[in-house]
């Protein structure tokens, strides 16, 4: 396991915010009261923790198909239905979205390999992910990646009510291999895929996923 680079400088901050809040306990205002410090220092322990657990990137056999679409992030798939995309598709679309909390991998993966078509950053609100508005109204990119044969798997990263800062590292036009990593979405969020209305979905609602490890969806030939 490794950490990620997106969480350097947040980790070092709160490292350092907890350890002068930590020295001026002990030195000036809990000096006299040892239980009050220990209490403290756990907390402070437990919250660094946390910090640190979100930005980790564990060691993973990915798996590669090229008829597959893989799960671009860790978590939990909360939406399967057969909707119209409006912003790039204007048709129906299978969409399958995932849920992240803040206690998964927050790594966005690409979930098929291609060519990036199209990218679009919005800036927007923080509603709550689950809410119905989210995908429309939140922060968010839309990636649309092309593969060899034509078929085309659109990503949408959204942030949430916590969640607020979405990284990308693609653009149009660069090729993308599948499993790589795509983006950063930090303090929990969604992920949305679009795809064919004949793919063969692999997943169900309630399903946990590994991003760059389960199956989503069989691709039409």
């Amino acid at each position: 396991m490794r950490l990620h680079r997106e969480g350097y400088t947040i980790m070092l901050t709160t490292g350092l915010v907890l350890l002068a809040l930590n020295l001026l306990a002990y030195f000036y205002l809990f000096s006299s009261q040892p239980t009050a410090i220990i209490v403290l220092l756990v907390a402070s322990l437990v919250l660094f923790g946390l910090v640190v657990q979100f930005f980790r990137v564990p060691n993973r056999q990915l798996t590669r198909a090229e008829s597959q679409v893989i799960a671009p992030a860790d978590g939990t798939i909360v939406v399967i239905e057969e909707t119209e995309e409006s912003e790039y598709f204007k048709e129906r679309r299978r969409q399958i979205s995932i849920f992240m909390s803040p206690l998964n991998v927050h790594v966005n993966r690409n979930p098929v390999t291609g060519i990036v078509r199209y990218f679009k950053y919005y800036p927007g609100k923080y509603l709550v992910a689950w809410h119905p508005k989210s995908s429309t109204e939140n922060e968010r990119t839309t990636i649309v990646i092309q593969l060899a044969n034509g078929v085309e798997v659109l990503l949408r990263q959204i942030a949430g009510a916590v969640a607020r800062r979405i990284v990308w590292y693609v653009k149009e036009n660069q090729p993308v291999e599948q499993g790589t990593e795509l983006g950063f979405i930090k303090f929990g969020s969604r992920v949305d895929v679009f795809l064919p209305l004949d793919a063969d979905v692999k997943v169900k609602i309630g399903d946990r996923t590994k991003g760059g490890v389960t199956v989503l969806a069989e691709l039409p030939s």
